[in-house]
């Protein structure tokens, strides 16, 4: 049932959600039933990488394990593959048959379902970047990286997949007036920031803390943290083209994270622009 009107409060939001049964897109479906197929050689590296490219499979798998952590897992789980690890590959697909389908739940909402798939792409973007930084950082753990980049916009995803007529609005406001804060628009339409849904439903799901923290703006002076942050805010940035106003100060920051110049940073990110862009010390 879609939500056609905010609810009272942060509580009943997150109550909401947390009970809700998670669709996925039909793309990772169809590959997994292509695995599933071929079980035999199918393994957790390949799993792993259909996962990834899809936020709420990722959501799901992490939730899942949660569900079903035995008293003797002592440690979080804050990567697909490990999580694959403990599922076991047998387990993981009799665990997830007859997924629901993000293109059947927002059938009738197509303009809906053309905001969610915007999302879900930028998402990615952003995760493809926060992973190779990462690794230039030489990161412990780069598919944590990976993982919270995926999960940072989760709240957003939720509200296009179950309130899709709201999520409109919130669009349609920012249309209005390009000028507006996107945390404002939100706080009228939903009565809530997406940023304390959240953190509301990371709790709720019982996600681990690390992930939690990767994706909590107020530790963004930690280098992880920061690099998903950085990764995306370019994705949003650059999401209708490379001459948004916010681009340089982005740029900047990157390079000073990765410790590299302007046109390194813009052979990594594979994109033709001037090395000196307005207002760049470069």
């Amino acid at each position: 049932m879609m939500i056609e009107r905010p609810f009272a409060d942060l509580d009943s939001w997150v109550a909401y959600f947390s009970q809700a049964e998670l669709p996925v897109l039909r793309h990772t479906v169809l590959e997994l039933e292509k695995m599933r197929a071929n079980a035999v050689n199918a393994d957790g590296r390949l799993l792993s990488a259909v996962i990834l490219q899809d936020p709420l499979m990722t959501l799901r798998v992490l939730a899942f394990l949660e569900q079903h952590r035995g008293k003797s897992q002592n440690a979080d789980i804050t990567t697909i593959g490990r999580a694959l690890m403990m599922i076991g590959v047998d387990p993981f697909f009799s665990a997830f048959e007859n997924l629901p389908l993000v293109e059947e739940q927002l059938k009738d909402h197509p303009k809906a379902l053309l905001g969610l798939l915007k999302v879900i792409s930028r998402t990615r973007k952003a995760a493809h970047w926060a992973r190779d930084w990462a690794i230039s950082r030489h990161d412990l753990n780069a598919e944590e990286i990976t993982v919270a980049t995926l999960l940072y916009d989760l709240a957003e995803i939720m509200m296009w997949c179950f309130a899709p007529s709201l999520a409109l609005k919130v669009i349609a406001l920012l249309a209005e007036d390009p000028a507006r804060r996107s945390s404002d628009a939100q706080k009228e339409v939903y009565g809530l920031r997406l940023g304390e849904l959240k953190h509301g439903l990371i709790h709720a799901w019982r996600l681990p803390q690390l992930l939690a923290d990767l994706v909590d703006d107020k530790h963004a002076e930690q280098p992880r943290v920061l690099n998903v942050l950085l990764a995306v805010n370019l994705a949003r940035h650059s999401a209708k083209g490379w001459d948004n106003a916010a681009l340089p100060d982005d740029f900047r920051a990157i390079e000073s994270l990765l410790h590299i110049q302007h046109d390194a940073l813009l052979a990594k990110l594979e994109i033709d622009l001037p090395t000196s862009p307005p207002g760049s010390p470069h």
